[in-house]
């Protein structure tokens, strides 16, 4: 609207007389003079706010507000999840694959076959060589008992094992069950389950041909225990005394002991060919610590009977097995393949005859008796193959 600068000016002279008259001045006004001012004023000022006045019509200002601040919630302590860390078994093993003979293979029967499984070590533990496949359950197959495996398989690690099987002589269904076993004795498998071999023994099928053809038969591979002679066993201690019973290691006289062992070949096969041998020395205690006088050895000696002539004195060479801890000892299919030569030159007699003992140590003078006492149970465990 143009009468708004106007009144402001009006309104500045007003404000501009009401300060002069307030002002001190060399010749102030006369009353009337001031009467007539006052009056002048106070008339502008009723017709600035009467409500007809154009001033009294302009909009009050609006006061310019701010959106209030959003603030956050305070935070609250709230405690952190917890995790729980599942720690990783020592002995576990996955399967990854069948390398060989799948499920339901058709195996003719009697036939030779080896099964390969592929296995990863998903445990926490390495496995060595002091570990074995043990047949669990189900159907041998003439597999082992037990069998060695043949190297370090760290965690996550994959290892292919086998085992050499033969299909049984009638036709069906046959199915195996093997777990592994630490140097401790512990067993464990797939989850803590087994593995399996599977097969379809099955009849072989006759071709007619129009001419005889000789086959050969492959050879059967077979597994035996050769067993303790009692009768034919003993010890001789280094003083000449001798003893019927197979004890190894000293006296608390400090004397040396050392043990003799004959084993029964007549159950194998004169045309026998020995493809893998292992002891089981398992039967046994001990007395005081004999393992402190070094590793038990075992060597090829002949003798008739038992008797003072028999002991070796010194330490010699040529053993064929050699047990260094309890736990070696303990175990009940230890791999022996440097009797391999002495049982096959054997082959054909009715025994061989060995000698026990610790050529590291003969005596360690402590005044304590320290032996490994052996049971009857003792065995060589032979694997051979027969046309």
């Amino acid at each position: 609207m143009k009468t708004r600068p106007h009144i402001l000016a009006a309104l500045g002279a007003l404000l501009a007389a009401g300060l002069a008259c307030n002002l001190p001045s060399a010749a102030p006004a006369t009353p009337n003079a001031q009467q007539t001012l006052e009056a002048a004023a106070a008339q502008t000022l009723q017709v600035l706010l009467s409500p007809t006045s154009p001033a009294a019509n302009l909009p009050s200002p609006t006061p310019n507000l701010q959106p209030s601040a959003t603030f956050p919630p305070l935070s609250t302590n709230t405690p952190a999840p917890t995790v729980t860390v599942t720690p990783i078994p020592c002995n576990r093993a996955q399967f990854v694959s069948d390398v060989s003979i799948p499920d339901g293979t058709n195996i003719k029967t009697g036939a030779a076959f080896t099964k390969t499984w592929r296995l990863k070590n998903n445990g926490s533990c390495t496995w060595t060589s002091s570990y074995q496949l043990i047949f669990d359950k189900g159907d041998q197959m003439s597999g082992p008992l037990t069998q060695p495996l043949l190297g370090n398989v760290a965690p996550g690690q994959e290892v292919d094992i086998s085992v050499n099987l033969i299909a049984p002589a009638a036709a069906g269904t046959y199915k195996g069950y093997w777990q592994l076993r630490d140097q401790n004795g512990v067993l464990f498998g797939l989850s803590g389950g087994s593995f399996w071999v599977d097969i379809r023994a099955v009849l072989p099928t006759s071709t007619p041909t129009a001419t005889f053809t000789a086959t050969v038969p492959a050879p059967v591979s077979q597994t035996i225990a050769l067993p303790l002679v009692s009768a034919e066993s003993g010890s001789v201690r280094s003083d000449g005394t001798v003893y019927t019973f197979v004890n190894v290691g000293d006296t608390d006289d400090n004397k040396s002991q050392q043990g003799f062992v004959s084993f029964d070949l007549s159950a194998l096969p004169a045309g026998a060919t020995i493809t893998d041998v292992k002891v089981n020395f398992g039967s046994y205690d001990t007395l005081g610590s004999p393992f402190d006088l070094g590793c038990l050895r075992l060597y090829p000696q002949t003798y008739g009977s038992v008797d003072a002539a028999d002991f070796t004195g010194g330490s010699p060479l040529g053993a064929v097995a050699r047990w260094c801890s309890a736990a070696e000892l303990s175990n009940t299919a230890f791999p022996a393949p440097d009797m391999l030569s002495t049982l096959q030159s054997a082959v054909g007699t009715s025994r061989a005859t060995f000698r026990l003992q610790f050529n590291d140590n003969a005596t360690n003078n402590n005044a304590s008796a320290d032996m490994a006492r052996f049971g009857a149970s003792l065995q060589v465990i032979v694997t051979y193959t027969q046309p």
